[in-house]
């Protein structure tokens, strides 16, 4: 314890020392500390408040930290080394920046000189491509050339006979007159173009007798006639208008023959003369009968076996219509094929000869024997025979109600008004002409009206008698358009009729019509189908249709147009060459001195149907740029054919039967200047363009500062007469291409697919290729037809506005077509398209071809147009059923096939084959 207490006091007493000192050392620690942070905080700030007050002070001198004037900093000495480095730097820098501003400058224009190099590369490259293009192209044309060995030859001498020419030998026969030894050809030279001199009928001395209506109605159509000469010393034919005479005649026929062999071209026998009668009231006028014609042709509609002569001369229609046009609106329409009556017929015969049921004979005993003279009989007995079977319901009256009409003996005369028998014939499907009795009487004038009036209403004409020569029956098909039966047959024409299929009935009435109106309808294609068979019996080809006389309208030319990219971009695929010589027309028709020759029965029997293409019809003459319509070849290897079509043979040559083609833009435009100028802009730079043709439909002249862009081709600006839409489709003399793109002014197609429109066309010529599709419908209620515009997957138009044609069809529609369908056109100022397609449908009886998938074409931002107007679609149903009555039928079809192109825009490496796939 007291040691314990021991060592505690001495710890206390020596450790208290120790204490004070470690107590001493934490206080000098916490002064140190405090000091250091005096100095550390506090110094700074009084020292910047002590130099922020020196730098306030007024006097400039005792400023000792504040910035100082001029260069009074420099003083110091290694300040004044920090200065000059600082400006030596500073003038580097600024000499550098200048240089690099200049070395920009030269770069910029050194980049520019390098685009214009490239760019003069790619002209150079592309001149060279198309210069190797014309040095190709010339080469094959001076092959072609050299291969086919036919340089142009220069048009005959005309030879010209004497005016006081002896004639010809007489021949040795009487009324034995053909070609060969009662025509003179010399008069005629395959180049004379076939001119016609018609004596005057009111200087004739008979011309006094002649019926006045049916003398106006020859004088009207003669003064039209494009063959017609006042010239009779160049004339090839000489025409008389002999009749028909006015009742009771009252010219004898020796005093007719004498007038007539002293007239002044006679030249002793009438050769190159054509005389024609023409019959109109009266049925029974044959008065040339006993007059010696010489050698003179005669035209009429009653011939005896005695005075025909096959070849030389021509039975013709009678005149029906001498002052008046045929009302289309009173024509029934040709569907439905069968109608009420399966044939029908009304006749009575006022003088017979001895039939063979008064010789008490059997039909075999006749059979065995001599032909019967007279089948009258027996056709009434076996025609009433089939009424009373009641297996089909026939009209057949062998007696007239009233007094039947004048005829002649052995012939069935006409029974009633002509009123009348049209609506007779309305309701039959057939009707039966029973020829005169009399076998010596080729044809008569009764027989003529009612082959008239049947096939004016669609009655298709079943003719009993082989013997009968059917008018213009040598160069007539009459087997597309009648049934001709032999009248021992009569038994078996009941069975005959009830054999033919609806698409026969059918195809023979569309036939009948066309003939009906191409050749007998009125005096003038009466007078043009005459002087269109003796035209092709002498193998003279037909005058050029007339084409449009273009009256330009003057303008300037602006700047070069510039390429849209929206419409030219095409990547990697060549188009096709834009080539640098001049426009190249359609080749010219060449084979119209062999036309008539080689191709008779095409001419004149190409109606309506799959295997004829182009009506020839006698006011239809042979076009100057119809060219290889079928795109048939031309007998030598043509220019880039044979290439295989693969790569970039294919992208740079059309190839195939006509593989150096152009085509032509016709625009229709109206006083919309700003949308025709983008319109034509587009068109630069498109390849195998040939011209454009504005036809400029206001009679407001273009503004006289309007610039027209330069496009690389031709623009011809068109004024018309009037303000109608019928002007779209006008064969303009400048069209000298066949294929036509008719576009709007406000369409809006890029290159490719104008591009694609063309190839398609070319491989279907004959009809019309576009891309907008449009369609007719049945409307049930109404029983009518409708326009529709929807998108559907089947379509029988497509409308002009964006389509190619064939330019053979702008004569048609101008020329050819129904006059009331152009005045529809003008009356609505609409249904333009429609009536082409309906033309062409009904032509070639096929439908039209619509290309890739759209379905519009208009520019976007474009002012609208008038088919924006609520009217516009009324107005198109009633043009449809207008057109359908027209034509008697609807002749549009459907089709559910359209062409695109799988590969056009399709990239594909340079290696590969890039071609064009229709589906």
């Amino acid at each position: 314890m007291t040691g314990y207490t021991m060592l505690r006091n001495g710890g206390v007493g020596n450790g208290g020392q120790t204490w004070m000192l470690r107590w001493s050392n934490r206080i000098r620690l916490t002064w140190l500390s405090f000091t250091l942070f005096i100095i550390l905080v506090f110094f700074p700030l009084i020292a910047h408040y002590y130099l922020t007050t020196l730098d306030e002070a007024d006097e400039a001198g005792k400023r000792i930290f504040g910035p100082r004037a001029g260069n009074e900093l420099c003083e110091v000495k290694h300040v004044l080394d920090l200065c000059r480095i600082r400006e030596s730097v500073s003038e580097e820098l600024l000499q550098l920046e200048a240089k690099r501003q200049e070395l920009n400058s030269e770069i910029a224009k050194l980049n520019l000189k390098i685009e214009a190099c490239k760019k003069s590369i790619e002209n150079a490259k592309q001149d060279l491509l198309q210069l190797k293009n014309v040095i190709s192209q010339t080469e094959h044309s001076y092959k072609e050339l050299m291969a086919q060995n036919q340089p142009k030859l220069s048009l005959p001498i005309r030879l010209l006979p004497e005016k006081d020419d002896a004639g010809l030998p007489p021949p040795k026969l009487l009324h034995s007159c053909r070609l060969h030894n009662c025509f003179d050809y010399s008069r005629c030279p395959l180049t004379s173009g076939f001119p016609v001199y018609v004596y005057d009928s009111d200087q004739l001395a008979f011309g006094s007798y002649l019926d006045p209506l049916v003398k106006q109605a020859f004088q009207a159509t003669t003064r039209t006639n494009v063959y017609v000469t006042e010239n009779a010393d160049i004339a090839c034919l000489y025409v008389i208008l002999v009749g028909e005479m006015q009742e009771p005649l009252g010219l004898r026929p020796a005093e007719l023959e004498r007038q007539l062999y002293s007239l002044p071209h006679w030249r002793t026998d009438g050769h190159n003369h054509l005389l024609i009668n023409l019959s109109w009231k009266s049925n029974t006028q044959n008065f040339l009968y006993n007059v010696s014609t010489g050698r003179a042709m005669v035209a009429q509609s009653t011939f005896y076996a005695a005075q025909y002569q096959p070849g030389f001369d021509i039975v013709i229609s009678p005149l029906v219509h001498a002052m008046s046009e045929p009302n289309f609106l009173e024509i029934p329409p040709q569907v439905p094929v069968k109608r009420k009556y399966l044939f029908s017929f009304q006749g009575e015969k006022i003088e017979s000869l001895r039939s063979s049921l008064q010789e008490a004979r059997s039909f075999e005993e006749e059979m065995e024997g001599d032909p019967p003279a007279d089948y009258d009989d027996r056709i009434i007995a076996t025609l009433k025979a089939v009424q009373d079977s009641k297996l089909d319901q026939v009209l057949a009256e062998f007696t007239c109600k009233n007094q039947p009409k004048p005829s002649l003996p052995t012939e069935w005369a006409l029974c009633g008004e002509r009123e009348d028998r049209l609506e007779l014939l309305k309701l039959s499907t057939f009707a039966l002409i029973i020829t005169p009795g009399d076998p010596h009487l080729v044809i008569s004038s009764g027989c003529a009206t009612r082959l008239f009036e049947a096939l004016e209403v669609g009655a298709i004409p079943v003719v009993l008698g082989e013997q009968v020569q059917l008018p213009y029956q040598d160069v007539l098909r009459w087997n597309e358009a009648a049934l001709v039966v032999p009248k021992p047959r009569v038994t078996e024409v009941h069975f005959l009729l009830r054999s033919l299929s609806d698409s026969d009935l059918l195809a023979m009435r569309r036939q009948g019509r066309f003939l009906w109106e191409t050749y007998f309808s009125t005096a003038d294609s009466i007078f043009n189908t005459v002087l269109a068979v003796v035209r092709t019996r002498i193998q003279i080809p037909a005058a050029p249709i007339r084409e449009e006389a273009a009256v330009e309208i003057p303008h300037r030319s602006g700047k070069a147009a510039g390429t849209d990219p929206n419409m030219a971009d095409n990547g990697d695929l060549d188009l096709g060459p834009v080539e640098t010589e001049p426009p190249y027309a359609s080749p010219k028709y060449l084979r119209n001195f062999t036309l008539t020759a080689t191709d008779l029965y095409r001419n004149w029997n190409s109606a309506p149907g799959p295997f004829h293409l182009f009506p020839h019809t006698p006011f239809d003459p042979v076009l100057p740029s119809e060219a290889k319509f079928l795109g048939s070849g031309t007998g030598f290897r043509p220019i880039g054919g044979g290439t295989g079509g693969s790569g970039k043979e294919f992208q740079a040559a059309l190839g195939g039967n006509v593989p150096r083609e152009q085509f032509t833009v016709v625009m229709l435009t109206y006083e919309r200047e700003e949308v025709l100028m983008n319109s034509l802009e587009r068109l630069n730079g498109l390849p195998y363009l040939n011209k454009v043709v504005v036809v400029w439909n206001s009679p407001k002249l273009p503004s006289e500062d309007l610039l027209w862009p330069d496009i690389g081709v031709p623009i011809m600006v068109v004024r018309t007469e009037k303000n109608s839409l019928n002007n779209r489709f006008l064969p303009w003399n400048g069209i000298e291409t066949e294929a036509v793109l008719s576009i709007d002014d406000d369409a809006h197609l890029r290159h490719d697919e104008i591009m694609f429109g063309f190839r398609v066309w070319r491989e279907a010529r004959d009809r019309i290729v576009g891309f907008p599709g449009r369609y007719h419908a049945w409307d049930i209620p109404h029983q009518s037809w409708l326009y529709n515009s929807n998108y559907s997957c089947e379509l029988s138009m497509v409308l002009t506005g964006a389509a190619f044609f064939h330019k053979y069809y702008a004569y048609l529609y101008s020329y050819v077509m129904p006059q009331a369908i152009r005045d529809m056109v003008d009356e609505y100022i609409n249904c333009e398209d429609i009536a082409m397609n309906f033309l062409v449908s009904h032509i070639t009886r096929k439908p039209p071809i619509k290309v890739t998938s759209r379905w519009t074409f208009r520019c976007p931002g474009c002012p609208q147009a008038l088919s924006h107007d609520d009217s516009h679609f009324h107005e198109r149903h009633k043009c449809i059923n207008f057109f359908v009555k027209v034509y008697g039928y609807m002749p549009l079809l459907y089709t559910q096939f359209r062409v695109d192109s799988v590969l056009f825009k399709t990239r594909l490496p340079h290696d590969k084959t890039k071609c064009f796939k229709f589906i």
